[in-house]
């Protein structure tokens, strides 16, 4: 008898958009409010972070976008794959974000989502300020540069 092992113990799924189109200014780690099968989901490792963003409702701050794959062994109790979801932070670092959330070109986002110790869903968000194309540029120099010293050192 062979024990099925979808649940992976180690997840860990970056944004990886994210580095390239913002400049992080501040990380922070967040709970998130989850419904029925999603965390299932989340151990099988079916979460999108690509277009997701964070916004602030009535003092609150919310994750849309994100799109966590409906559970393939639930029948008809299956979660809303892209519906919004509460983030969980303390009332100091909510206020610290929303206060800064009103500088022009700010924006919170995503940066990864992964399980931690105690088998909780967490996402590390970043409040980020957009990149100019020639940041982007420079930043691509910067990746070649260390690519072909990397290479020179084997």
């Amino acid at each position: 008898m062979k024990k099925d092992n979808r649940f992976s113990k180690i997840v860990n799924i970056k944004n990886r958009k994210a580095s390239f189109e913002y400049e992080f200014l501040d990380k922070y780690i967040a709970g998130i409010s989850l419904k029925g099968t999603e965390i299932k989901s989340i151990r099988e490792g079916k979460v999108s972070l690509k277009e997701a963003y964070c916004y602030f409702k009535r003092g609150e701050l919310f994750i849309k976008q994100m799109h966590i794959s409906p559970y393939t062994q639930a029948a008809h109790f299956n979660h809303d794959a892209v519906r919004e979801r509460k983030l969980l932070l303390n009332r100091k670092e909510l206020d610290k974000l929303e206060s800064k959330l009103t500088e022009k070109g700010l924006a919170i986002i995503p940066v990864r989502i992964f399980i931690n110790d105690r088998g909780l869903a967490k996402v590390e968000i970043a409040l980020g300020r957009g990149k100019k194309l020639h940041d982007k540029r420079q930043d691509i120099k910067k990746k070649d540069a260390k690519r072909e010293l990397d290479r020179m050192a084997y």
